[in-house]
């Protein structure tokens, strides 16, 4: 059984990151509802879209 997702950790983590750890943070986070996603996906540099959608490839 997978232990609880503390989201609001997890996004503040984001929040601070990198681009680069923003991706590593988005890529590998599991246990997260397609609304946190969403949430996360917000606060992602719209600039660096393209390099997300590689990453996801």
């Amino acid at each position: 059984m997978q232990p609880a997702v503390n989201f609001e950790e997890i996004k503040e983590r984001f929040r601070k990151a990198s681009v680069d750890e923003k991706i590593e943070i988005y890529t590998t986070t599991q246990g997260l509802t397609v609304e946190q996603f969403k949430e996360l996906l917000r606060m992602f540099p719209l600039q660096h879209l393209d390099k997300l959608e590689r990453a996801m490839g």
